[in-house]
């Protein structure tokens, strides 16, 4: 079962699916379209754990393969980017040098009142609600929206940062400083996806 860009590995307990480095994320979409709901035929009521190899995604494409997959399959998909975000690959799409630290995985959405706390950095493989908090030492990556509380560097770390597919929070702390927002204001504008500390201590949102 393969295609010129995606490839799918069909086992019992596993599905993987390779996806070529070169390929379009619109084609990449329309193949996942058209195939999860034959593959969910074949799986039926069984719940397989998932894989994505090969191309490496931006937080908001992953948000957006999780959510397409998740109408068929309640299951988290592990990326092998996620596996190596530790986190050096982040510098890729955001221009900070980041210190390396001990990286604690959590693998799925946090619910309201869910609490999460590492001394080091945490990478959450999903979304991050209202009334949920993650606290880091160091750094925190989000793979799909940050809607809850989100406190960076909490140590006293200014050089730590906060990324997500997509932040719509109300609230955001890196080390000793705060930045609110209103509700609503991440409505109809661009997506913003990184937080960090500019050399005047004020937190920049992009």
């Amino acid at each position: 079962m393969a295609y010129k860009d995606v490839e799918f590995s069909l086992r019992r307990k596993r599905i993987t699916i390779g996806i070529s480095e070169d390929a379009e994320f619109k084609i990449v979409i329309a193949i996942l379209k058209r195939k999860m709901p034959e593959i969910k035929e074949l799986y039926k009521n069984n719940q397989p754990e998932i894989s994505i190899l090969g191309r490496e995604f931006s937080n908001k494409e992953i948000y957006h393969i999780q959510k397409l997959i998740a109408k068929f399959f309640d299951a988290d998909v592990n990326f092998s980017r996620a596996k190596m975000l530790g986190l050096h690959s982040i510098r890729k799409t955001f221009n900070k040098d980041l210190a390396v630290s001990k990286t604690k995985y959590y693998r799925h959405s946090l619910r309201s009142g869910q609490r999460i706390e590492f001394e080091g950095s945490i990478i959450v493989l999903g979304d991050v609600n209202f009334g949920a908090e993650v606290i880091a030492g160091e750094n925190i990556v989000v793979l799909g929206v940050l809607r809850g509380l989100a406190h960076a560097g909490a140590k006293g770390n200014k050089d730590a940062i906060i990324s997500a597919g997509a932040i719509q929070t109300n609230q955001i702390r890196i080390s000793n400083i705060v930045k609110e927002f209103e509700r609503g204001e991440f409505e109809d504008t661009i997506i913003k996806t990184n937080v960090y500390l500019n050399e005047n201590d004020e937190i920049i949102v992009e």
